[in-house]
């Protein structure tokens, strides 16, 4: 099954007091290239959500977002070491009193903060983190299934829009097909004319007319690009159906198609059949345009 480039998934999970939203959004790119906006706290967690990354998307220019919000209240990581501030209070008061001196209390309390060990900084709990990364990770997982989905809808629709222009340029091969079978005498006529001509001509040269003979019969001959182009239109349908099917070597058979179409309308010297080649051409430009965004 087909899965296009273009996708979008989001997802919010909350858990341990906190609430984390995840969006993946993925568009064309020629390789994959992911760029990821994370909180700073979970910085040294990039890799393995790059590797995530990696691993279900495949292809395409990635782009990762995390938004967290906490619902709970929460400890703040440092605390005031009251009894320690409390004996620098008391110790400024009365350094202050022996010296005569006036003191508001709003002053020697922003003197007592800034004495040393005024502060109490809460080692991390590594429960905690373990905790939150499990919840963004739940996050990321859940956006990126969803992203997933998205890509199989749309590839879905990729694969009929492939088939029907597959479809088109079989029917125009095969209304070249018909008029070929016109053309043949058209072209007989023109050839049994020139020989005519230059049996006429006094200065004749036998070996200078077989090469001639075998030159305008190649010139005009489509079977084989005929054939080889039905069969690229019957691999590329095949190639379409299977699990496999991927934008590079769908890319590929267009190739190979584009180039029987091109030598049909060189060789053919027919308007009509110009024609049916420029409405195949037209098909092709879109499988190729569209094989581009087919991972």
């Amino acid at each position: 099954m087909l899965k296009s480039m273009t996708g979008f998934g989001n997802a919010t999970v909350e858990a341990n007091g906190m609430s984390v939203t995840a969006e993946v959004k993925t568009l064309n790119s020629k390789f994959l290239d992911i760029y990821c906006r994370i909180p700073r706290q979970f910085s040294d967690k990039e890799i393995e959500l790059r590797s995530l990354l990696t691993q279900h998307l495949e292809r395409g220019k990635v782009e990762l977002a995390l938004n967290l919000t906490r619902t709970q209240a929460v400890r703040p990581g440092v605390t005031i070491n009251r009894p320690l501030v409390g004996a620098y209070v008391s110790d400024l008061k009365e350094t202050a009193n022996g010296l005569l001196m006036s003191v508001s209390d709003s002053d020697v309390l922003q003197l007592a903060l800034q004495q040393p060990n005024a502060y109490l900084t809460e080692s991390a709990d590594p429960t905690a983190d373990a905790d939150d990364w499990a919840t963004v990770l739940a996050a990321v997982q859940e956006a990126v299934r969803r992203c997933n989905d998205f890509r199989q809808q749309d590839g879905a629709v990729l694969e009929g829009k492939f088939q029907e222009y597959i479809r088109t340029i079989s029917d125009r091969l095969a209304d070249v097909e018909e008029q070929d079978v016109r053309r043949i005498p058209a072209v007989r006529e023109r050839m049994r004319n020139a020989v005519l001509e230059l049996l006429g001509n006094e200065n004749f040269d036998q070996n200078r007319f077989e090469q001639e003979l075998v030159y305008y019969i190649e010139k005009f001959d489509i079977s084989e690009e005929k054939v080889r182009l039905r069969n690229h239109l019957t691999y590329f349908l095949e190639v379409l159906a299977t699990e496999e099917a991927n934008g590079k070597k769908l890319n590929f058979i267009s190739q190979e198609i584009g180039r029987e179409i091109n030598t049909i309308g060189s060789k053919a010297n027919d308007a009509t059949i110009q024609r049916f080649v420029v409405q195949m051409k037209d098909e092709l430009e879109k499988i190729k345009e569209q094989t581009m965004n087919v991972i």
